[in-house]
């Protein structure tokens, strides 16, 4: 039976007397709107895991040049428009950064002690200077293990700070 009370033939797909799709249409015509705005959305992101997959691998040697110190600027110069080179040249950068402001402050603490004949102080500084640099290497090599893996992946403590756009 139709919307208006007329009776349906059996397989109508649309009503004889007022035209109103039978139930087996209206479910066709639910699902191929439906149909045709995942196919797009899914190969969407098909084809942007494929570029992603794709810039990794060939910029894997930028970002592996990004946890080697002063070679940062290399993936910041030559990949510029890769997004892996750039994350990985932003965790680059900030490692940097962090050693730099290391180097200063232990230099300045290295001549105050010297100063203050603070044979104690000096031993401190030489101490965190040396697990500060065990720190700094593991950081580097995780980084390093990260983009060969082609992994986006940030670094332990200093993994947040955000340098590049």
């Amino acid at each position: 039976m139709g919307n208006c009370g007329a009776q349906l033939n059996e397989g109508a797909k649309f009503c004889p007397s007022c035209g109103a799709p039978t139930g087996d249409a209206q479910q066709q015509a639910y699902q191929q709107p439906q149909q045709a705005y995942q196919q797009p959305q899914q190969g969407y992101q098909q084809a942007a895991y494929a570029t992603a997959e794709t810039d990794a691998q060939q910029n894997k040697v930028m970002g592996i040049l990004a946890y080697l110190s002063w070679l940062v600027l290399v993936p910041l110069l030559a990949a510029k428009n890769s997004p892996f080179a750039r994350f990985l040249a932003n965790q680059g950068l900030a490692l940097a950064i962090v050693e730099i402001a290391w180097w200063i402050l232990s230099a300045i603490l290295t001549v105050i002690a010297g100063a203050s004949y603070s044979l104690g102080l000096m031993a401190v500084i030489t101490i965190v200077s040396w697990i500060l640099s065990i720190a700094f290497l593991a950081f580097s090599i995780i980084g390093i293990v990260h983009a060969a893996k082609c992994e986006m992946k940030p670094l332990p403590l200093i993994g947040g700070i955000k340098i590049l756009k």
